[in-house]
């Protein structure tokens, strides 16, 4: 199941949320090139964030260099489409620099959650996963019905069905921490599942002081959980080609 899109349109151009898919689409494009060579992998040691470095005090702006790399294609490509969905949103309701600072903070926090589980972990954490996955925490603060289109993928058959965020994201949020628990003790998928946890729990946390001055449950009663403005409509557009009657014979 993927997340393909929302029905939730921001009311102002979400600067900041571009800047971010721009600056992630430089970096690795650059990066492009040198994936599988020794000198990524140096790239990775200097930037990421490495928890056993960090205890030493060393490289502590690898908390914010990290959330800028990505690991393969795949990794940014998912990163970026979650930050393009639930991006625009927050940053319509927090403003363009507040947004800025809500991002690289759940970040930070992520990448510190993920040190505390292995602090001598010599293992560079490298990815934008933490952040957003705080943006998709204070997106189910904020629009817990807003509707999201999830395509799901079952062996040959392709279906994109509307579900409420909140399902969405707390079975991603639970999916964080079951397999969190799990990795503990084992050599884990390479996924930092607890960066991404950490990262969920202080995007609700850090939007929660929002939440309230915006009434807190009677803002979700007058929302009733959905947008405040008019949702966006889909629909599959009709092809130009004409239609013909058949003529039996």
């Amino acid at each position: 199941m993927f997340p393909i899109r929302d029905h939730n349109p921001s009311e102002r151009r979400p600067f900041i949320t571009f800047a971010l898919l721009a600056v992630n689409t430089v970096i690795f494009l650059y990066m492009w090139p040198l994936y599988g060579s020794a000198e990524a992998s140096q790239v990775f040691i200097d930037y990421g964030m490495i928890p056993q470095r960090l205890s030493l005090g060393l490289s502590p702006e690898t908390l914010i260099t990290s959330m800028f790399l990505h690991g393969g294609f795949m990794h940014f490509a998912g990163n970026m489409l979650f930050l393009w969905i639930f991006g625009d949103n927050l940053e319509d309701m927090l403003g363009h620099v507040r947004f800025l600072l809500f991002y690289l903070a759940t970040g930070i926090a992520a990448a510190l959650l993920q040190y505390t589980t292995d602090p001598s972990s010599t293992i560079p954490m490298i990815g934008a996963s933490g952040a957003i996955a705080g943006v998709m925490g204070g997106y189910l603060l904020l629009f817990p019905k807003a509707k999201i289109d999830v395509l799901f993928i079952i062996v040959i058959i392709f279906k994109i069905i509307p579900i409420p965020a909140w399902a969405a994201l707390l079975v991603w949020f639970g999916l964080q921490l079951f397999n969190g628990v799990a990795s503990f003790g084992m050599d884990g998928d390479g996924v930092a599942h607890w960066a991404h946890a950490g990262g969920f729990i202080a995007g609700l946390a850090l939007i929660t002081p929002l939440w309230l001055r915006l009434g807190a449950q009677r803002f979700w009663s007058r929302t009733d959980g959905h947008p405040d403005h008019p949702e966006a409509k889909y629909k599959l557009s009709r092809s130009s080609i004409p239609r013909t009657r058949r003529h039996k014979r």
